[in-house]
């Protein structure tokens, strides 16, 4: 295998890609939860609502930093950049505590704690450790600088 071969691997472009697609629709709720847009939000009940918005200041910025830290690390990830297992760790890690925060120090349970959501939830947390650990392997084999 060439040097250039192994510099830039079929499935690096595909995880980045899906990566960075998935990480676009968190972003986008992000955006249109902090924006307050109507026709997103009117999908949601008025205790929901009113949880989302009653987010403090620094779970907004845990948020902020789960979801663009996902964006963040597919774009490095498809650069070629070690600095992706940082950023992807670095959103891990933000999740992790708005999950806690949102389930299990508020209630989060109570006003979106549905199956689906928690499944979903579980299901977010898995993808980003994926991603964490893709882009920790890629670093360990050299592919990414």
């Amino acid at each position: 295998m060439t040097n250039e071969q192994l510099s830039r691997p079929w499935h690096l472009w595909l995880v980045g890609i899906i990566g960075l697609l998935w990480s676009s629709g968190g972003a986008m709720d992000y955006v249109m939860t902090q924006t307050r847009n109507e026709s997103y939000m009117a999908a949601f009940t008025s205790d929901q609502l009113e949880f989302f918005y009653g987010f403090p200041t620094w779970l907004i910025a845990a948020w902020a930093i789960a979801v663009w830290g996902g964006v963040l690390g597919s774009l490095l990830l498809l650069l070629r950049r070690s600095l992706a297992v940082p950023v992807y760790l670095a959103s891990v890690i933000a999740m992790v505590i708005t999950t806690i925060q949102n389930y299990g120090f508020s209630n989060g349970m109570e006003v979106v704690g549905d199956s689906f959501s928690l499944i979903f939830s579980g299901i977010i947390f898995i993808i980003s450790i994926g991603l964490y650990w893709y882009a920790k392997a890629m670093q360990t084999k050299g592919i990414l600088n």
